[in-house]
């Protein structure tokens, strides 16, 4: 009976083992609370020049002053030039028009596609009133860039790309019309439209090499000096080895103009075309040193943005004067063709031939 003295009631003997639980219980729960400390990750690259540029120093001031891209109103010119193969194929394949166009002039009323064809047969109509429908839609990018009201509808490069492509487009379905014979008031017409198309490229090609925004905004050499010295930042900011940094603006101290020279006019038509070479021989040699591709694009992207703004801003003086120069030039024969395109429809239509059969 003592042993039994001296143990102790359940209710007490229970109170340590109810502490002990307890305690772990709150263990655990303090645990949990507590973030998870994960190992550190290595810095993942930028996807593209701009995320860089927006992990370095922020957020930009927002969409209307980013600097049109260097390959900008490229895109139009494929979607033109496919346009026009899949158009000749139609016309000379489906329509028989490789044989029809092949046919003496003096024989060529003879030919069964003439009726087709011709000038006045029915795909020739088409062609015709398709094409200068064309010439003349193409107009309203003049009144988006001349009328307030429309300053704010679409982008101007969305604009300007549809210019090119109706006056790309639209010549190919008026030679078509033409059937190749050129002769009387209309040829004038006819050789104007040429002369407007090869001096478009010109234009195009003056047009692009004016830092400009998205929105056609024309930048200030603030501006692009800023983007220029953010590109920069962003590049110290990889992982590029010193080594390479120092050859990369070796690469610009020999590719871009010097300050306050006096640029050559060849620079400004034959310069970014070497400029191409020269980064492609840039990039070979990073890619030599053993960085990763990741790295290589990413700073490839940086380094060809950064020399194209900088020799842009170099020779945007001239680059102006030469753009002033090409309006006085494309203005004035773009007003002939209409005038003579005019003039021809009105007289075709008066004397009966557009819908003879």
């Amino acid at each position: 009976m003592g042993p039994a003295r001296d143990r102790a009631p359940p209710h007490v003997a229970e109170r340590p083992r109810r502490a002990r639980l307890d305690s772990r219980e709150r263990n655990r729960t303090l645990v949990a609370a507590q973030p998870q400390r994960r190992s550190p990750e290595p810095p993942a690259l930028p996807a593209s020049p701009a995320a860089s540029l927006r992990a370095v120093t922020g957020p930009s001031s927002g969409p209307e002053r980013v600097p049109l891209p260097r390959r900008a109103l490229r895109n139009v010119l494929v979607l033109a030039a496919l346009a026009t193969l899949a158009t000749a194929l139609v016309i000379l394949v489906g329509l028989g028009g490789w044989t029809y166009y092949r046919t003496p002039l003096a024989a060529r009323g003879y030919a069964p596609a003439h009726k087709v064809l011709g000038p006045s047969g029915t795909a020739g109509l088409v062609f015709g009133i398709s094409g200068s429908a064309l010439m003349i839609v193409m107009q309203a990018y003049s009144l988006r860039k001349k009328w307030k009201r429309l300053g704010r509808v679409g982008k101007l490069t969305h604009w300007l790309e549809f210019h090119i492509f109706c006056g790309i487009l639209g010549p190919v379905l008026i030679t078509f019309h033409t059937s190749f014979k050129f002769n009387g008031i209309v040829s004038v017409a006819y050789w104007s439209m040429l002369l407007v198309v090869a001096s478009g490229f010109v234009g195009r090609y003056l047009f692009v090499r004016i830092p400009k925004t998205i929105r056609g905004q024309e930048l200030t050499y603030a501006e692009v000096e800023q983007r220029a010295a953010e590109l920069h930042t962003s590049l110290l900011q990889t992982s590029l080895s010193p080594a390479l940094v120092a050859m990369v603006d070796a690469f610009e101290a020999r590719t871009l103009p010097a300050k306050g020279s006096d640029p050559g006019w060849r620079g400004i038509v034959f310069g970014e075309f070497r400029l191409r070479l020269q980064v492609a021989h840039l990039r070979r040699q990073i890619r030599s040193a053993g960085v990763t591709p990741e790295l290589l694009h990413t700073a490839i992207d940086m380094i060809g943005e950064r020399a194209v703004l900088l020799r842009r801003l170099a020779y945007l003086k001239k680059t102006k004067r030469l753009f002033e120069l090409w309006h006085v030039f494309h203005r004035p024969l773009a007003y002939v063709m209409l005038v003579i395109v005019a003039i021809h429809v009105a007289t075709v239509v008066y004397l009966g031939y557009a819908f003879a059969r």
